[in-house]
């Protein structure tokens, strides 16, 4: 295929993006109608828009100096530094590997002494993986890997229990929550396309493919301002009182463990986290040797187009999400059936958006056809743009304040194991393999949220139904 194609391609996906957009937009109006009509099922619009912009600017500058360093870490590793196959390995499986083990004590770290102190370490310790990589010494490098996967288990736990937590605080209800995580999502696409194009410039122009890493560190410390001059502290049960002598803090470990063995619900959440980041991850390692091994013999693949593509088609997905919330939310409300019905639709929404994933990859692996391929991982990213806001959601309503980025850090321990064992057994050589099995693993995960997530909160939704026609105020 020709450059002109992707770049149609790309064309196609923004229009694609804009028409959301309008659509969107268009039912905002609806939206508003409904918060004049129902009054108690909304926030104060102050409030909202203050927690809307407290999050958002620190979620968007956090994940811009993520996605800076994305595109060249192999390439500066392998490329600038010159070390061997099996180092680099190394190095990637070291930052997994760290964010796995790092995953239940970041989260019982952030429910007892605060979760912005947590996400003000987040940039402090980011920052320092990315000084570190400054330095082509691999014992150096490897400290910066152990430094970048105890961030990543904050960046993808502690922020987002921050909000949820702060939301709580200020008696948000899940439309104006689902709103925020909707944007954030949307945001998320936005930043990851600019910051893609942000890192190739800097490489161009500076020759290094370190520069990128100067310019993240530098966003991070920025980030840490914003998050030392705006937000609030909040805590998990027992959280901000005097020091624990339990710095691993086992106890509310064990406690967390008992609570997840005990409710089938949170074993869910944590099997669908498992299989669709894990799936995600390791298509990170697939997409480029699997659309080359499909391109005509000779071409080469304008990557910086694709990787735009992708992200535009994330942005789909989390305005499409946002549409079908807002939507079913007046419905709700224009009913007077506000119970767990939103909730019900992000188990049905989850259960869905792993189905269509696993769909998409079993095509992928069928199809040996360039273009089939493309659109295939395109609808894959738009799950993607779905799958965050969704499952943020649900572990909002399902998981308690007292053990909430304890539970969501747990989760992550699975997930990253699963990735590390992918990794050493050798992705790149074995790519269909990993993707069939990620189809696998996403069509187990939509059937057990089909049997256990949807039908335990619809059986809930109706017992609560019930009580109040039995028992009228």
């Amino acid at each position: 295929m020709s450059l002109s194609f992707y770049e149609f391609q790309l064309v196609c996906l923004v229009a694609l993006c804009l028409f959301f957009m309008l659509v969107e937009r268009q039912l905002s109006p609806k939206r508003k109608e409904g918060v004049r009509l129902h009054d108690d099922l909304h926030a104060p619009a102050p409030a909202l828009h203050k927690l809307s912009r407290q999050y958002l600017t620190v979620y968007a500058i956090v994940m811009g100096a993520d996605w800076l360093q994305g595109p060249y870490v192999y390439s500066l590793y392998k490329e600038q530094y010159a070390f061997p196959e099996r180092y680099v390995a190394l190095l990637f499986v070291t930052g997994f590997m760290t964010a796995g083990l790092a995953a239940p004590m970041v989260g019982v770290w952030a429910d007892q002494y605060g979760r912005r102190k947590l996400c003000m370490a987040f940039c402090v310790t980011y920052t320092l993986s990315c000084v570190l990589i400054q330095l082509p010494y691999f014992p150096v490098l490897i400290m910066g890997r152990f430094l970048g996967g105890f961030s990543t288990s904050i960046l993808f736990s502690v922020f987002e229990s921050w909000l949820i937590s702060a939301s709580n605080s200020l008696a948000l209800p899940a439309a104006d929550l689902s709103t925020i995580m909707g944007r954030a999502s949307l945001v998320n696409g936005f930043v990851a396309a600019a910051a893609g194009v942000a890192s190739n410039q800097l490489v161009a122009s500076t020759g290094s493919f370190a520069s990128p890493f100067v310019a993240s560190g530098v966003l991070l410390l920025l980030a840490w301002v914003v998050i030392r001059g705006s937000w609030t502290e909040n805590y998990g049960s027992g959280g901000g009182v005097a020091a624990n002598p339990d710095i691993l803090q086992l106890r509310r470990l064990g406690q967390a463990l008992k609570i997840v063995r005990n409710e089938p619900a949170l074993l869910v959440i944590g099997l669908t986290q498992t299989c669709f980041e894990g799936s995600m991850y390791l298509f990170v390692f697939n997409w480029v040797p699997a659309l080359q091994e499909a391109a005509r013999p000779g071409s080469i693949l304008p990557l910086g187009y694709i990787f735009s593509a992708f992200m535009v088609s994330m942005m789909i997905g989390s305005l499409f999400y946002t549409s079908l919330v807002t939507l079913f939310s007046r419905g709700d409300a224009e009913h007077d059936d506000v119970g767990d019905a939103p909730l019900t639709l992000h188990a049905k929404l989850s259960s869905l958006v792993c189905a269509v994933s696993a769909v998409a990859f079993a095509v992928s692996v069928e199809s040996k056809e360039e273009v089939v391929r493309f659109w295939a991982f395109c609808v894959f990213e738009a799950c993607v743009g779905m799958y965050y806001p969704i499952q943020g959601m649900l572990r909002g309503a399902l998981i308690s304040n007292e053990h909430r980025a304890t539970l969501s850090s747990l989760f992550r321990v699975p997930l990253n194991i699963f990735v590390v064992v992918s990794l050493l057994t050798g992705v790149s050589s074995a790519r269909y393999t990993v993707l069939t099995a990620s189809s696998l693993m996403l069509v187990l995960s939509s059937l057990m949220t089909a049997a256990f997530l949807v039908e335990r909160i619809e059986l809930s939704s109706a017992s609560v139904s019930h009580a109040s026609v039995s028992h009228p105020a």
